[in-house]
């Protein structure tokens, strides 16, 4: 297996994930993120570099919390990453985050937004 970090999937992964909505399948969907930070913030104006990646993702997380919620969606489960039970990788993510939508549709409707927009440069 390999595993890829990266802050957002490729348009062929996002075409894919949008295209199974509508098949009959459709329902609450879970993302699984699994999150890697920065030692320090990197934001393309140059502020706050005195703060961790992990501090500015809280921003983006607080946030994000609100606009999932006013969806329709749900933080389902967060918590820090301390070790691997079964397998092994390179280097461990630092947390760990589930978040539960609606549907793919309200998926789409929180990525699209200006809201969203907005809060994206700190992650």
């Amino acid at each position: 297996m390999i595993a890829e970090n990266a802050l957002r999937p490729p348009d062929e992964q996002l075409k894919s994930f949008f295209a199974r909505a509508g098949t009959g399948k459709e329902g609450p969907v879970v993302m699984v993120n699994l999150l890697k930070f920065r030692e320090r913030a990197v934001y393309p104006d140059g502020r706050d570099a005195d703060i961790s990646g992990q501090e500015a993702y809280m921003r983006y997380g607080v946030e994000v919390a609100k606009i999932v919620a006013k969806l329709g969606g749900r933080m389902v489960f967060g918590a820090a990453v301390d070790g691997l039970m079964i397998g092994k990788c390179e280097e461990l993510w630092d947390q760990v985050a589930l978040v539960e939508y609606p549907s793919r549709a309200a998926f789409m409707e929180m990525v699209m937004s200006p809201e969203y927009h907005a809060i994206e440069v700190h992650r």
